[in-house]
C-alpha cells in the first residue's frame, strides 16, 4: 500500500519536494547511460523493423541524458541550476523557521557560515574520492553553492528590489570580466591548457571567443588559485572547462530562487503567484536566448555564462510553476508526487551516497545478479537485448537507492546540513 504523504508543514510544498526529487533522479539516472544506447553496435539490430520515430526518440533521449560539451543545453544540464535555484527557494522558509525558534541574527549568520563551510568541504571531499591525496577543486555543485551561500543568506534580509539589483550587478560584472579579457593568439594550442586533443565541444570565433574553454579569466584564476594547494601535478586547466569563479553567476541563480521562495512564503493568491512564476520564467528564458542571438554572450553551462544564468533560471521558474500547479494547493494529483518526494526529502544524502557508493552498488549487483548465461539462456542484464544492458543495470541501482530512501522517509530520517 502506498504510504500517504504527511500533511504539508508551514513553508513546504509537495511540488517543491517533487521538483527537488526530479533533479536528484535525473542525476542518478545518468548511471543508466541512455546516451550510449544509440551508439551501441547492436542498436540498429534492436530497432530493425520498427518505425523511424523509434530511432529519433532514442536520439532525443540520448541528447537530454548527457551534458552538452560547451554551447547550448540539454535537460541533463538543468540538474545543477535547479539544485542551486532550489537552495534559494528554501532559504526564506529556513530563515522564518529559525526566527520562530527565537534565533537571533548573529546566530543565523553563524549557522549560514558554518553551512557554507560544510558544503565547500563536502564538495572537495567528493572530488577527492579515489584520489591519492586531497583534490582541492571547487567546481562541484556543493562547493559552488557553499562559496556563495553567505552572500545569499544576507540578501534574504533585504528588499526584493535589491535582490534583483544584485542579480543584475553579478551578471553584468561577470560578463564584463570575460568580455574585456584578452584573447589567445591565433593558432593557440588548447592542449596546453588541459583540453583533450579529441575534445568535441565548440570553439567560438569572433566576440564569443572570449568564452572559449580554458582561455578565459575564470580558467586563468584557477591556474593561480588551485596551484596554491598541494597537488599531485600542476593544474593547467579543467578538462571540461569548469571553474571556481562560476560560483559568482551561480549565486545569481540562487538569488532568483530566493526571489521565487519569497513569493511562495508571502502567501500570495495562487493566481498571482502562478502569474509571477510564469512571467519570470518566460522573460528569463527569452532573455538568455536573446542575449546569445544578439551576439552579446553565448549560453555555456560549464562556465555559467550570464546568458546561461538567465536561460536556465527562466526554466527553473517554469519547472517550479509546473510542479506547484500539479501537486500543491490540494491538487488531486498530489499523491502521484510521492516517489519523487521520497528522493527530494533527502537530497543531500542521495547526492553524496550516489557519488560515493553508486559504483559499489552497481558492482555488487553485477556480482550477485549477473548469473551465468547457461542458467537463463541469456545474460541476466540483457533481458531487453545487449544494447540496453547499461539501462537495466542503472535502473536496478536507482531502485536500490530509492528503497533506502523510502526506508529513511518512513523512519523520518532526514539528513540536513
Amino acid at each position: 500500500m502506498t504510504t500517504p504523504l504527511p500533511p504539508a508543514s508551514p513553508g513546504r510544498s509537495a511540488g517543491l519536494d517533487a521538483y527537488r526529487g526530479l533533479v536528484m533522479f535525473l542525476m542518478i539516472a545518468a548511471g543508466m547511460a541512455l546516451y550510449n544506447i544509440p551508439h551501441h553496435k547492436q542498436f540498429e539490430e534492436s530497432i530493425a523493423g520498427k518505425p523511424e520515430w523509434v530511432r529519433s526518440a532514442w536520439q532525443v533521449i540520448a541528447f537530454h541524458t548527457n551534458h552538452v560539451k560547451w554551447g547550448g543545453a540539454s535537460l541533463h544540464d538543468m540538474i545543477q541550476p535547479s539544485f542551486s535555484f532550489l537552495v534559494g527557494v528554501a532559504l526564506p522558509f529556513s530563515i522564518a523557521s529559525r526566527r520562530a525558534k527565537g534565533h537571533g541574527f548573529a546566530r543565523l549568520v553563524f549557522h549560514a557560515a558554518w553551512r557554507a563551510l560544510l558544503l565547500i568541504a563536502l564538495g572537495v571531499f567528493l572530488r577527492s574520492d579515489h584520489k591519492a591525496m586531497t583534490n582541492f577543486t571547487f567546481e562541484d555543485t556543493l562547493s559552488q553553492i557553499g562559496l556563495g551561500y553567505v552572500f545569499l543568506f544576507l540578501l534574504g534580509f533585504v528588499r526584493p528590489v535589491w535582490q534583483w539589483v544584485a542579480v543584475g550587478v553579478l551578471l553584468v560584472g561577470y560578463w564584463a570580466l570575460f568580455a574585456l579579457w584578452p584573447l589567445p593568439p591565433e593558432g593557440f594550442d588548447y592542449t596546453s591548457v588541459g583540453v583533450a586533443p579529441d575534445w568535441k565541444g565548440t570553439y567560438y570565433t569572433g566576440f564569443f571567443a572570449h568564452w572559449n574553454i580554458n582561455t578565459n579569466p575564470a580558467a586563468a584564476f584557477d591556474r593561480w588559485f588551485l596551484n596554491l594547494f598541494g597537488r599531485e601535478k600542476e593544474f593547467i586547466g579543467n578538462g571540461g572547462g569548469y571553474a571556481t569563479l562560476s560560483f559568482v553567476p551561480t549565486l545569481a541563480t540562487m538569488i532568483l530562487g530566493l526571489i521565487a521562495g519569497t513569493w511562495m512564503k508571502d502567501g500570495l493568491p495562487r493566481r498571482a503567484l502562478w502569474l509571477r512564476l510564469f512571467a519570470a520564467g518566460v522573460l528569463g528564458t527569452a532573455a538568455g536566448v536573446g542575449v546569445e542571438a544578439a551576439g552579446i554572450c553565448p549560453i555555456v553551462k560549464p562556465i555559467w555564462t550570464p546568458a546561461w544564468t538567465l536561460y536556465s533560471g527562466g526554466i527553473c521558474f517554469l519547472f517550479l510553476l509546473a510542479f506547484t500547479l500539479l501537486f500543491d494547493n490540494g491538487s488531486p494529483l498530489r499523491h502521484l508526487a510521492f516517489p519523487l518526494v521520497v528522493i527530494g526529502a533527502n537530497s543531500i544524502f542521495i547526492y553524496c551516497a550516489y557519488h560515493l557508493a553508486g559504483g559499489w552498488v552497481r558492482q555488487t549487483l553485477a556480482t550477485h545478479l549477473a548469473l551465468p548465461e547457461k542458467y537463463w539462456g541469456f545474460k541476466t542484464y540483457e533481458v531487453f537485448g545487449p544494447a540496453y544492458e547499461s539501462a537495466v543495470r542503472g535502473a536496478l541501482v536507482i531502485l536500490v537507492f530509492w528503497l533506502v530512501l523510502l526506508w529513511m522517509y518512513r523512519k523520518r530520517i532526514f539528513v540536513k546540513i
